[in-house]
């Protein structure tokens, strides 16, 4: 019985943080309530309180979950020794196309993930998110450039993910040639800025 009470729990936790996904895909984070995440999740406010105690704590959960989804999809994308190899053009496709897979299929991450300008009550929870993302950038800028001092590579990691998160709301938005059109002009647009803050590229 208490294995079957823990499966119920688990599958209502995950229920309430895909009713909170969604919701924060069409009304962002500020006007999505408590109330509105349990009635989009089918259950009462006082059933979702067992569980969470507050908004936050929800986006917290939701923020490690994207965070472990996203750490699968780019375990390849953010493979170091094979980052100063790889034509800028393809490394930089390498990362960006599993992130727009990432965003396309979970809409409302988009509210949790991008900006470093975070609203205060959500950087608790958006912050590791959003840090292991730069964090990884930069790591992979730190291998291609190796003579580049690191608050220049921190510089430009900071950067690329901030025009990362400036195109990827439109690219969710997109549909079909729209979309493919957006992502080629995203990935010009990062080519072009890290080939100019790297120096010589030794793999351009």
């Amino acid at each position: 019985m208490p294995v079957r009470r823990q499966a119920r729990g688990e599958r209502r936790i995950g229920d309430i943080l895909d009713a909170t996904l969604a919701l924060f895909a069409e009304l962002g984070y500020d006007r999505t309530s408590t109330n509105a995440i349990a009635a989009r999740a089918g259950m009462s406010p006082g059933s979702l309180y067992q569980y969470f105690p507050n908004k936050e704590a929800i986006a917290e959960a939701l923020s490690q979950r994207l965070l472990d989804q996203l750490r699968a999809a780019h375990a390849a994308a953010f493979d170091q020794a094979s980052a100063a190899s790889l034509p800028l053009p393809e490394l930089v496709s390498r990362v960006v196309d599993p992130l727009v897979a990432f965003n396309v299929a979970n809409p409302g991450a988009k509210t949790l993930f991008g900006t470093a300008a975070m609203p205060a009550a959500l950087s608790a929870g958006s912050r590791p998110l959003h840090d292991a993302v730069t964090g990884r950038v930069a790591a992979l800028i730190r291998a291609r450039f190796p003579g580049l001092p690191d608050p220049d590579v921190n510089r430009a990691a900071m950067v690329a993910v901030q025009i990362v998160a400036a195109l990827m709301g439109p690219i969710v938005a997109a549909e079909g040639r729209e979309r493919a059109a957006l992502v080629a002009e995203l990935k010009r647009a990062l080519v072009g800025y890290l080939a100019g803050s790297g120096g010589s590229d030794p793999a351009a």
